[in-house]
């Protein structure tokens, strides 16, 4: 099982990828809103922005997310840590409900690129 501190390892290199995309990916990232990823094995949620292609983690609270966020994720620290390292094919694992993804209708379709 993934650590919490593995998991944020992740999302850091994760905004790193984001912020050296180009083309379709950076402009897919490029935007402003709430992030949450709720690490489902550990029980603890990253919440902070996605904020011109960085994710901006802001805190790390126990539980699921305290508020909802604009774009929200669920999955294991594991599936984290597998789709950032490219061993997990993000698209897949949404399929089959190992990740679960919550954004409104237009934020989905500016996201499509990334998936």
């Amino acid at each position: 099982m993934a650590t919490k501190e593995e998991c944020r390892s992740a999302l850091e290199k994760l905004s790193d990828n984001l912020a050296q995309a180009d083309g379709k990916v950076r402009t897919a990232a490029g935007f402003n809103r709430s992030l949450s990823c709720h690490i489902t094995d550990l029980d603890l949620t990253f919440t902070g922005r996605l904020v011109d292609g960085r994710i901006e983690v802001a805190d790390t609270v126990a539980g699921p997310p305290p508020e909802k966020a604009q774009i929200g994720l669920a999955m294991a620290g594991d599936d984290l840590v597998a789709m950032v390292g490219g061993e997990l094919n993000f698209a897949r694992a949404w399929g089959s409900g190992r990740v679960r993804l919550e954004a409104g209708f237009r934020d989905l379709m500016r996201l499509r690129s990334l998936l």
